[in-house]
């Protein structure tokens, strides 16, 4: 009992010359005047950027597919057997091309067989027109009634009538022949036959044989918000807007064209107003059913001071960025955005064309920060192009 006393005892006195070295230790260098040494903060590294002067043009833009400027389902006029296509699939065909052959024997022999009938009716055309001079003569002399007379006049006219119905017979029977001849009624593509030789098809079935589209030239369909209807019928009162067909990226350009359509009337629904351009599609970059971004052209900003978009950043007191002094101190500053398109940021106020903006890494900065430019040659290339 007594030897556990003993050793508390030590314990305790041990701790005791261990705390008094410690203050000890500390007041002396508080009398000596030695401070805590602080760390320097490092610089925040960061990609940087020039504010750089440019054209910008002002465009609203819309989701849209692209149409035929014609399309036809071509079907037959006549009832037959196909004899012949006269076409390969996805060939270019003019107005007037030869498609399908139906066998024209019948429609032959109806033509012939109203001719003859027309013939004979002429016939007896001529001798009845004879006979009506030759009562046409005797008539004053009182050899010839006039009642046999007005008989013989209405004979002719009745065979006049009928040499007519004959000529509308042979019209028909000529428009058959024609129509066994199928020929395309535009100037397009052919899409995939339906029907092939041997098969019988008639006017009852309406069957398409073939689709033929037009797409040279070629129409984009699509919608942008009504809000900016004002503004497109104002550009288009200078002129037709110029129009740029994107592809899904909405980077690519595809080609460009003219407004030509603006819809009577807003749809509802959707708020949107439905508009359609047409494009020469010379080198068939457009193809019918694909979708595409259209780019209506209003205006142009001349010499607007732009910068990457992503270097603007928000704030609870609207858009600002981190400029950069020549000691490579970032400054928060705030702008004003007039537009953000084609990953550039339009600075309508607040910076000046030539100031170097922090383009990324600024997440990290606070105003007055010290930084390193990362990536000088980024830093030199400055924005990236509209285009």
């Amino acid at each position: 009992m007594r030897v556990g006393r003993v050793v508390v005892a030590l314990a305790a006195g041990a701790a005791a010359i261990a705390g008094a070295v410690i203050w000890h230790s500390a007041t002396r260098n508080f009398v000596r005047g030695e401070q805590p040494t602080r760390a320097v903060p490092a610089a925040i590294p960061v990609t940087a950027g020039t504010a750089t002067t440019r054209d910008v043009p002002v465009y609203v833009e819309g989701l849209g597919t692209v149409q035929a400027f014609n399309a036809v389902a071509v079907k037959t006029r006549v009832d037959g057997q196909i004899t012949a296509v006269l076409f390969r699939e996805g060939q270019e065909v003019a107005v007037g091309d030869p498609l399908f052959q139906i066998d024209p024997r019948p429609f032959q022999a109806a033509l012939q067989q109203a001719q003859a009938t027309k013939e004979k009716d002429e016939a007896q055309l001529k001798s009845a027109q004879l006979d009506l001079n030759r009562y046409a003569s005797l008539l004053p002399s009182g050899s010839q009634t006039r009642q046999s007379y007005d008989q013989q006049k209405g004979t002719v006219g009745q065979l006049q009538a009928s040499a007519k119905a004959d000529q509308a017979q042979i019209d028909s029977a000529q428009l058959n022949v024609d129509y066994a001849t199928i020929r395309s009624p535009i100037e397009g593509r052919t899409g995939q036959r339906m029907v092939d030789v041997g098969n019988i098809v008639q006017t009852s079935q309406n069957v398409s044989l073939v689709a033929i589209t037009q797409i040279k030239p070629i129409f984009v369909s699509f919608t942008v918000p009504a809000e900016r209807l004002d503004d497109i019928r104002n550009s288009q009162a200078r002129g037709p807007p110029k129009v740029t067909a994107y592809a899904m990226d909405d980077k690519t350009a595809l080609a460009d064209g003219e407004l030509t359509l603006i819809d009577n009337q807003v749809d509802a629904a959707t708020g949107t107003i439905h508009l359609k351009a047409q494009f020469q599609n010379l080198d068939e970059v457009l193809w019918p059913g694909e979708f595409v971004n259209a780019h209506i052209t209003l205006s142009i900003r001349q010499d607007a001071v732009t910068v990457p978009a992503e270097t603007v950043m928000q704030g609870p007191s609207g858009a600002y960025v981190y400029v950069l002094a020549d000691d490579n101190t970032a400054h928060r500053r705030g702008v004003d955005i007039a537009a953000t398109q084609g990953g550039l940021a339009v600075v309508s106020k607040g910076l000046e064309a030539g100031e170097r903006v922090v383009v990324e890494g600024q997440y990290r900065l606070a105003d007055g920060a010290k930084v390193r430019i990362d990536n000088a040659q980024q830093a030199a290339r400055g924005p990236r192009s509209t285009r």
